[in-house]
């Protein structure tokens, strides 16, 4: 199986990318670096892409219009960065601009273009979209583009399980809370670890490989049947 995984260099996508490639799985990942964070491992490719870089995005068009395409599309990449309310109007509605150019109109177009080739194609295909609790819970003000970027993400999740399940594509959203990454270790710097912990039902929050188990539940095709669903692993901070 052939799988392309936005944002491999750390985290989440890199937990997915080890596990999957222990599996023996062909692995393209995708970050800002041409660094690899897989060196002397033959069935990974790296991609350096920028998400905020239109030529970068369509640089992996060329992915879904070779004889070999990925089955499986990951949409892991994201960025998170405050913009307070109280700052100007143009430099509010930068961050908005990035933010959405990198959570959500990349992953859209990246989903677009496997879907289409999967139709074209007649192969079973499965997008997994890595959103947020923020996506359902709100954030705070200073993160509202983050959060307004993941519930586009799950809604857009939903759209393509309804409208390509005859071709049987699935697609499904995963929404992490705070998982232990550097991006968890950048707040914990901020806000300090009790902000981290003191809405969960358990003591720790979640670390990333558990996330990297659903994907892998996921992209073997062992769950189609909750395709358009979100699996919510956020260590009791919210119950659905």
């Amino acid at each position: 199986m052939k799988i392309l995984i936005t944002g491999t260099s750390r985290g989440i996508g890199f937990s997915i990318a080890e596990l999957f490639l222990k599996r023996g799985y062909e692995i393209i990942g995708t970050s800002r670096s041409n660094d690899s964070p897989f060196t002397d491992i033959n069935n990974y490719t790296h991609l350096k892409c920028d998400l905020t870089n239109n030529d970068d995005i369509n640089d992996l068009k060329s992915l879904f219009e070779s004889e070999t395409k990925p089955e499986v599309l990951i949409n892991n990449a994201g960025m998170f960065e405050e913009a307070q309310f109280e700052i100007s109007d143009e430099d509010w509605l930068t961050n908005w601009d990035k933010t959405m150019q990198v959570n959500l109109r990349s992953a859209a177009l990246l989903s677009k273009w496997a879907l289409n080739a999967w139709v074209r194609e007649n192969i079973s295909g499965r997008i997994i979209n890595i959103s947020s609790r923020a996506g359902y819970r709100g954030d705070t003000g200073e993160y509202a583009s983050y959060a307004a970027s993941k519930g586009g993400m799950v809604a857009f999740t939903k759209s393509i399980a309804r409208s390509f399940g005859q071709h049987g594509i699935t697609a499904y959203t995963i929404a992490p809370g705070f998982v232990d990454t550097d991006m968890a270790q950048g707040s914990i710097e901020v806000y300090g670890e009790d902000y981290l912990t003191k809405d969960l039902a358990l003591s720790s929050i979640a670390p990333p490989e558990q996330i990297a188990n659903m994907v892998k539940l996921l992209a073997e095709g062992q769950l189609t049947h909750a395709t358009g669903q979100t699996f919510h692993i956020n260590s009791g901070s919210y119950l659905v």
